[in-house]
């Protein structure tokens, strides 16, 4: 970093860009108040020089710190990253940094590190959140928020309709004959978990197919094979677990315990954020994790910059992807 004297100053590249002053600073606090072509000269002197906006300065006269929060329940379930990175490069387009939290599927977790945040930041995005409606509620009458896989009316929320990837893969299930299906759920307090379980229900009951359901508290690899015993004492020749982590525990186990997938037993799994690397390769629903991420941030910039609150419900869909992990049941072959 260079010595603070040699620094480029604001006037600098005010002088560069042919702007006064203030232009250089509405460019980086509020860029709708100028033209596109004017935003776009003032950054390119402001990088040609190596200037870099004083953001505790900027906080202090605007109001604006130039950060978001971004809250997620598990930063190492595969989903996550991915939506991560697309609301962080969507962050920056808009010169925002994001603060990253981890709630560890806690919903006091999650309550704390908002309050923690509350000080630093101008928005949050809440992933998957725990909390109840009505903490939720209240922490978007503090600050604009927007939710990703939480279905609260009166907050902008970007959902991703796994229910209809679900749907296919119960229909997908009854051609090849499985007439008995597990549901492996997720959290108890998982917005997602409760539409993965409604809709198998749901598509078993219109196909009138069997269906048991397992619960389970934290989606993981171990879990995937501590459950499969279980699974497998159902009779049920076919599961569909919560995530790919859960189902590619239970390849494992199955595999331990000598059962051929799909020979012997089918799995899909959901999110599609292993399915290509598993053996087999997981059949699976779709994963939009991408989509989410970049669709939440836009929503929090435009109220970011508009001051407007408005109801928004962002659908995402999702569809099946078969691969190897799904066959026809025994009693169909014979």
């Amino acid at each position: 970093m260079p010595p603070r004297q040699n620094r480029p100053t604001i006037n600098q590249v005010a002088a560069a860009a042919g702007v006064t002053k203030s232009s250089v600073s509405r460019a980086f606090t509020r860029p709708e108040m100028l033209s596109e072509e004017t935003v776009r000269k003032i950054f390119a002197a402001a990088e040609e020089l190596g200037y870099v906006p004083n953001h505790t300065a900027r906080a202090l006269s605007t109001g604006r710190h130039g950060n978001i929060a971004l809250i997620v329940p598990d930063v190492a379930n595969p989903f996550f990253p991915p939506l991560i990175r697309a609301a962080q490069a969507e962050a920056d387009r808009s010169d925002y940094c994001v603060f990253l939290g981890n709630s560890d599927e806690n919903p006091k977790q999650e309550d704390k590190l908002i309050g923690r945040f509350g000080g630093q930041v101008e928005g949050f995005v809440l992933v998957s959140s725990r909390l109840s409606d009505a903490q939720i509620i209240e922490h978007a009458g503090r600050a604009p928020l927007v939710l990703i896989n939480r279905d609260v009316p009166g907050i902008p929320r970007v959902l991703i309709d796994s229910a209809t990837g679900v749907a296919q893969a119960v229909a997908h299930l009854a051609e090849l004959g499985h007439r008995k299906l597990v549901y492996v759920g997720g959290p108890h307090g998982s917005w997602s978990n409760k539409q993965r379980r409604s809709a198998v229900r749901r598509a078993a009951r219109k196909l009138g197919l069997e269906v048991v359901v397992i619960s389970n508290e934290f989606p993981a690899f171990e879990f995937g094979r501590k459950v499969t015993p279980s699974v497998l004492a159902t009779g049920a020749t076919a599961a569909i677990a919560f995530d790919d982590l859960t189902a590619q525990g239970m390849l494992a186990e199955l595999a331990e315990q000598g059962v051929a997938v799909p020979d012997d037993f089918s799995v899909v799994g959901c999110d599609d954020v292993l399915g290509a690397a598993t053996f087999p390769a997981l059949t699976t629903v779709s994963n939009r994790s991408v989509e989410a991420g970049r669709a939440a941030l836009n929503l929090l910039m435009d109220m970011l910059q508009n001051q407007a609150i408005r109801d928004v419900r962002y659908v995402l869909d999702t569809s099946l992807v078969i691969r190897k992990t799904t066959g026809p049941a025994e009693s169909a072959l014979q």
